[in-house]
């Protein structure tokens, strides 16, 4: 069922949430954890846990779409909107990129145009718990307009750019954008 045009071509719905990802899972230490901006801002930005976790919060319902052909609906997202960390950097106006930064050296490109959208968060909570460490505890960003690997898991950072710039699974084979809607899979 396309429920009015929410799934996808070639995605199935799912209630569950397969978990994939590359490498293993890293361990959260609160005390060394830290969440930097750099690259194309007038501010860069360090935030240490305690001051990450105190950001206004905000909660989001958004269905999420995996690469694999997986979906989920209404999926209940809480966490600090993506708007909350513009207001503390301000971006500069050549910044059009950005490089989401992760544990264990992984990498996602997306366009800023995209980070900007109402939806986009980084999410501490899934269903009113905390993410569970394998899905990106402590904190997942959620792009709902991509397919899922661009919604990164553990968290680290983000480095404003001028240019696109392929991360971990565009170098990889994937589309360098990722609309689901367009089934944007693998490049080329």
């Amino acid at each position: 069922m396309r429920e009015a045009g929410r799934l996808p071509p070639g995605q199935s719905l799912t209630l569950k949430w397969p978990v994939l990802h590359a490498g293993t899972v890293p361990r959260f230490d609160p005390k060394t954890w830290d969440f930097r901006v750099t690259g194309l801002v007038e501010e860069p930005l360090r935030l240490a846990w305690r001051e990450f976790s105190s950001l206004p919060m905000t909660a989001v319902t958004a269905d999420m779409h995996c690469v694999t052909r997986w979906s989920r609906f209404d999926v209940h997202w809480e966490g600090v909107l993506f708007s909350e960390i513009m207001k503390r950097i301000r971006a500069r106006p050549a910044a059009k990129y950005v490089i989401v930064l992760a544990e264990q050296g992984y990498t996602s490109n997306l366009p800023l145009a995209d980070l900007l959208r109402p939806t986009t968060l980084f999410a501490l909570k899934h269903n009113g718990e905390p993410l569970p460490a394998d899905h990106g505890y402590p904190v997942r960003l959620v792009v709902p307009n991509l397919y899922a690997w661009k919604s990164v898991k553990w968290v680290r950072g983000l480095e404003f750019m001028d240019h696109d710039e392929p991360g971990f699974w565009e170098q990889n084979g994937y589309n360098m954008y990722g609309d689901p809607f367009k089934e944007e899979r693998f490049s080329g």
